[in-house]
């Protein structure tokens, strides 16, 4: 019974060993995690268009929910830039920032992807993540980061500007060039400078001032923390608030309400697409962080459980006046290199933003809004990847153009738009890729029981004899084209007298794939040509074995190649074995349609 209900609750699991020494090391982490997220949380709810405090609300209860039904031991959940960008987009298409109807809206959303992940988790759906390609997600990442980045800049020029694209808010912001206020420039400057240096430049100066590796690490990644510490002393020592710099101010010292928000059938029903793309994005990067940290210590993550822990998670910020959550980078890696060996730490962290809510944010209010800008600007540029570009090119066109339209797509139209056409784009593409699958036909490698493509070695094949490799499985989208290739060959080969379908790489026949395979094989007999089949796998096997397809077979089905060619042409299978070196060159295809299924491009 505890083991099942461990499934569903790690806490059960990891809290059985909780010791002292757990115990201080995850106090440690959350100390340090806990300094870091107080400007991070504030940064991000501004940036999401609320209040800063609904940051740092949303940094409290979901780190105590994820500790109870998350299965990765270091994962930090709260707020990250993409997600409150997405969360921005889609609570202004209900009402305008700083409104209680947006704050409703944010609220909505963190439960509607909440339940959505829930869903998916209980029903272990994690595999829907697989709908989202390396190359959109980093296109999508890349392209926000420079949204973000943009938006930002307002607050580093101190000048007014608005816009939901990459053009809207570059036009926005060349009308508005003639107002920059110079003190709030000159603080913005003085902040992304110290924050891009102190990212690459402080651990090396605390290494040669004698600071161990992890010591250094530490302090590097709380460079932030100084940018605040030092901008609130000289705003508050120079009156510079009253020179137009605009300050955090009054954050309300109150704990986060909660309650469910207002339910408007017509308010939900619209934010639903919004929070299951939210959902999406964020079970996808919070994964991908969960699975890199725990590789590091030989761990194990469940995505099922993920989606349970940061459904759970984001439905306990939308209680709690936050909005959606998820795994974050920043703040996973420093509660890692921070020591913590198990959620609590989350835990701990969440009380630490709790007394800090109730007890510093007074000091805060001197803090300069364009501080917060500058700590997003860096934080974000950390995730435009242009070499994955590159790569991508070099690598496959196909990738590229779904990568590079979701870019383009992205900076034009907004997040929601860019991520949906780079999602849509790559299903098509995967669709029409498979549609054209790549066969070979082969023949025995001289000394061998190995058959390969014809095009690419030199091979011995029998005569009357052709064998096509297929290597894909069989689908809706291809099986028709199988059918023209086995066609094209049989019109080319007037003396064929058999065809065996070589299929170590099938995993898969549908049923559209089976009625395929009748038809060749119904036409073959017509013209008199044996179809057999050779390497097929078990699990394929059992699902012909429910037909009648076997029993229609003209021919065999053979577990190895070679055991075919040697019951067919049993002389030039012995032949082909007992020769040792091939003076011919590669054959050639008989049929062209081979060829463009991409014959000579896979040994």
């Amino acid at each position: 019974m505890t083991f099942r209900l461990s499934r569903y609750l790690p806490i059960l699991d990891w809290g059985r060993t909780y010791k002292g020494e757990t115990l201080t090391n995850d106090l440690l982490a959350a100390l340090i995690v806990t300094i870091m997220l107080i400007p991070q949380s504030l940064a991000y709810a501004m940036l999401a268009g609320l209040p800063p405090q609904v940051g740092l609300y949303a940094s409290i209860l979901p780190l105590i929910v994820y500790a109870v039904f998350g299965s990765s031991r270091t994962l930090s959940v709260g707020p990250v830039a993409i997600l409150s960008l997405m969360t921005a987009a889609a609570a202004g298409k209900i009402a305008a920032s700083g409104t209680a109807q947006y704050m409703e809206a944010a609220m909505i959303l963190a439960v509607l992807s909440g339940l959505m992940l829930l869903a998916f988790g209980l029903f272990r759906m994690g595999f829907l993540a697989n709908f989202l390609s390396h190359p959109v997600i980093s296109a999508f990442i890349t392209a926000s980061g420079i949204i973000i980045a943009a938006s930002q800049l307002k607050h580093i020029l101190g000048v007014p500007a608005e816009g939901h694209n990459l053009l809207e808010l570059l036009m926005s912001l060349a009308g508005s060039l003639d107002a920059i206020n110079l003190p709030t420039l000159v603080i913005g400057l003085s902040s992304l400078a110290f924050l891009f240096w102190a990212r690459a430049g402080l651990k090396p100066l605390l290494r040669r001032l004698g600071l161990g590796d992890k010591a250094a690490t530490l302090i590097a990644r709380a460079g932030p923390i100084f940018a605040v510490a030092a901008s609130i002393v000289v705003v508050s020592a120079f009156g510079l608030h009253e020179q137009g710099v605009k300050i955090l101010g009054h954050v309300p010292r109150d704990l986060p309400a909660l309650g469910l928000p207002a339910f408007d059938r017509e308010v939900w029903t619209q934010l639903l697409g919004s929070a299951a793309l939210i959902s999406l994005i964020g079970f996808v990067e919070s994964v991908s962080v969960a699975q890199t940290l725990a590789a590091k210590r030989r761990q194990r993550v469940n995505p099922n459980q993920e989606l349970i822990g940061l459904g759970a998670a984001s439905l306990a910020a939308g209680v709690s006046s936050g909005y959606p959550v998820t795994g974050g980078l920043a703040r996973s890696a420093v509660n890692f290199d921070a020591g913590a060996e198990t959620p609590a730490a989350g835990a701990f962290t969440a009380i630490g933003i709790a007394l800090a809510t109730l007890f510093l944010t007074p000091f805060l209010y001197f803090l300069p809004q364009a501080v917060l800008a500058a700590t997003i600007i860096v934080a974000v540029l950390t995730l435009v990847d242009f070499a994955a570009i590159r790569t991508v090119w070099n690598y496959s066109k196909t990738d590229f153009a779904a990568m590079a339209t979701t870019i383009l797509v992205t900076l034009s139209a907004g997040v929601e738009i860019g991520v949906t056409s780079g999602v849509v784009l790559s299903l098509v593409l995967h669709l029409y890729n498979t549609s054209r699958p790549h066969f070979a036909l082969v023949g025995q490698v001289p000394g061998t029981h190995h058959f390969r493509n014809v095009n690419r070695h030199a091979v011995v094949t029998p005569e009357h004899i052709i064998t096509i490799r297929i290597d894909e499985s069989l689908y809706f989208a291809n099986a028709r084209f199988l059918e023209d290739t086995v066609y094209c060959v049989l019109s080319n080969r007037p003396d064929l007298k058999h065809l065996i379908l070589m299929c170590p790489a099938v995993n898969h026949i549908d049923a559209s794939g089976l009625e395929s395979l009748e038809s060749i094989n119904h036409r073959l007999k017509d013209a008199g040509v044996t179809l057999h089949l050779s390497e097929v796998k078990g699990p394929v096997m059992d699902r012909l074995k429910r037909t009648h397809f076997l029993e229609e077979l003209t021919g065999k089905v053979y577990l190895h190649q070679f055991e075919a060619i040697q019951d067919l042409d049993a002389e030039c299978a012995r032949t082909a074995f007992e020769r040792t070196a091939m003076t011919t060159e590669p054959a050639s295809s008989p049929c062209p349609s081979l060829k463009i299924a991409g014959l000579s491009s896979t040994p």
